[in-house]
């Protein structure tokens, strides 16, 4: 196996796929050093013909950082830190809308790696945003205006209760998560820990109101955010094949799965990196 990794850029601002990588395989230290600086630079990796088991996944994963296990989502057997997200119609998702991971909490994921089993025939696509780009595309006045702003993310914006009220033991589970996991607060405006890059980070997911304005003014600018993030040249859409694994900077990047397959079914397996708390300098 070649130690050079090399990359094929798939759009102006983000997403590359990446050539030259056997994951089923530990990556030597000059390897996973060109990955991770890979992945600060086109903030979402792409990665074909990967069947990684669980382990495998984890093991992976656990090389950019300390695992997260989320507090609602199933798990694979035997590696609680690789969570499945199974959706059919019967099932349907809760990330069909621009979201940046686990918002909720104090120090949000940094990186994610998401992992494909089982496809429909057609359809369940996945788009990613780079907050970088979109806020560098803000006029300077609207900067100013960010600067210095901070938003609240709220866990049940995405998870309401009733969502999970199908059985005791489901409601249970519910309520302890949400009782760990009250509303938090992070800038708008976020600097990369690692690269100094400035992005927005406001996302339709999780994003619940701006501190200090009126409901009114928060309401039109987080509206106004939302749909600046949207903008296509801000995105990449990547149309998944079994075995493909994708890694991104969940720092600075926004996704969107689309729920377009029913009645197919389609199964995803996610690790998730802890990161740090969010500033802005």
């Amino acid at each position: 196996m070649k130690e050079s990794i090399t990359f094929t850029v798939l759009s102006p601002c983000i997403g590359a796929y990446v050539n030259n990588v056997d994951l089923s395989r530990p990556l030597s230290d000059s390897q996973f050093e060109q990955l991770y600086h890979g992945l600060l630079r086109y903030q979402v990796l792409f990665l074909q013909k990967q069947p990684i088991t669980p382990i495998q996944q984890r093991t992976l994963a656990a090389r950019f950082g300390d695992l997260y296990i989320h507090p609602l989502y199933p798990h694979a057997e035997e590696v609680k830190e690789i969570i499945v997200i199974d959706t059919d119609q019967d099932n349907p998702p809760d990330n069909d809308n621009w979201h940046t991971d686990v918002t909720f909490i104090d120090t949000p994921p940094a990186i994610a790696v998401l992992a494909s089993k089982l496809l429909p025939e057609k359809g369940g696509d996945t788009l990613w945003v780079s907050n970088i780009a979109a806020y560098d595309a803000l006029s300077e006045k609207i900067k100013q205006l960010l600067q210095g702003l901070k938003a609240e993310h709220d866990f049940k914006k995405s998870f309401p209760e009733y969502k999970y009220c199908r059985t005791e033991k489901e409601h249970k589970r519910w309520k302890k998560a949400a009782e760990k996991n009250l509303p938090v607060q992070h800038p708008v405006i976020r600097t990369h820990p690692v690269n100094k890059r400035k992005a927005l980070f406001v996302n339709e997911g999780f994003t619940t109101r701006l501190l200090g304005l009126t409901i009114k003014e928060s309401d039109v600018l987080l509206d106004f955010l939302f749909a600046h993030i949207n903008k296509p040249e801000f995105q990449v859409r990547w149309r998944w094949q079994k075995n493909d694994v994708v890694i991104w900077d969940n720092r600075v990047t926004q996704h969107y799965a689309n729920a377009d397959y029913y009645p197919d079914r389609r199964i995803m397996h996610r690790a998730t990196v802890l990161g740090d708390v969010p500033f802005e300098s």
